[in-house]
């Protein structure tokens, strides 16, 4: 115990900075592209420490305003976004765009309507939403305790209901592209044609294996995928991962998805059980994503039983 009083004071403090800091995540802004930046989250699980802010987030800068695409997991989330915000630009965040039903696409929403922003998403994720806001918000509570605090289920204020919906602020052109979801009812794509810049939300992951839930259908999936590749966007924020290229989404999601409905389809057809159709896909392209071997498993089985319905 005495050789432990002995440590000097600086590296004492130091230890301590480090027990209380070292998992902390901070959220952060890096510029993308002139007047476009993206906070690229943990490609983890959601945590206490990372705000259950396992996803990108996006910042688009107008001089009428700032875009917000995506509001985080919570209340708290989402001030830690806006005094992220404040340190690029001074503009108020005049809209928030949910790109998703997943809950760190808009759980944040209340913090941003406090403060006078207009919130949109496609019309077809307000059914899901009001479906699983609820089942989302308990089960971030044990993970995120305190942090869950003043969060509550705030939809959007605006539904947009075309195909594509064109926007315009600070002579900025938005657009966001909706082809029937995916990952959840409602995924959308936010386009920034003039700077060659495309906000993919839950349509693309990088780096990890995608995700399958109860609501996902790999079918529209690809139809929103086939809408992302129609735009040959310069610069792609994937929902999941770095900040990456139409080719390496391809690459993690594309392929994977028409990997899995190709091998799935025919397993269907020949009457091949769930079991034996899953030990028979070739994951090889795909061993290098993170948590493949997790949950591979599920993404084979809820593809079969789509297809099965299909």
């Amino acid at each position: 115990m005495q050789k432990l009083n002995r440590i000097p004071l600086s590296i004492a403090a130091l230890l301590a900075f480090f027990s209380f800091n070292v998992f902390a995540v901070e959220i952060s802004f890096k510029p993308i592209a002139p007047n476009v930046y993206a906070y690229v989250g943990d490609t983890e699980g959601r945590t206490y420490e990372n705000e259950a802010l396992n996803a990108n987030i996006g910042l688009v800068v107008t001089p009428n305003g700032a875009v917000l695409i995506d509001s985080g997991a919570s209340f708290q989330g989402a001030k830690q976004i806006a005094d992220a915000v404040k340190k690029v630009t001074p503009q108020a965040i005049k809209w928030v765009i949910n790109t998703g039903g997943q809950d760190h696409r808009w759980l944040g929403n209340g913090y941003f309507k406090a403060n006078g922003a207009e919130i949109m998403a496609h019309a077809n994720a307000e059914a899901d939403m009001k479906a699983r806001g609820a089942e989302q918000m308990q089960a971030n509570a044990p993970v995120l305790k305190d942090k869950m605090k003043g969060t509550e289920v705030v939809l959007p204020t605006r539904w947009l209901k075309d195909a594509d919906t064109q926007l315009e602020l600070g002579g900025v052109t938005i657009t966001v592209v909706h082809r029937n979801g995916g990952h959840t009812p409602g995924d959308s794509m936010v386009w920034l044609p003039q700077s060659g810049v495309v906000f993919t939300g839950d349509v693309v992951y990088v780096d990890r294996i995608l995700g399958l839930h109860p609501v996902s259908l790999t079918k529209t999936w690809l139809q929103s995928f086939a809408a992302l590749e129609a735009l040959q966007p310069k610069i792609l924020v994937p929902g999941h991962g770095s900040v990456t290229t139409l080719a390496q989404a391809q690459k993690d999601t594309g392929n994977l998805l028409k990997a899995l409905r190709a091998h799935m389809g025919k397993a269907v057809e020949a009457g091949t059980d769930i079991s034996a159709a899953f030990k028979a896909f070739d994951a090889t392209p795909f061993k290098h994503l993170k948590h493949v071997d997790t949950w591979l498993p599920q993404l084979a089985s809820r593809t079969y039983l789509e297809m099965e319905r299909e």
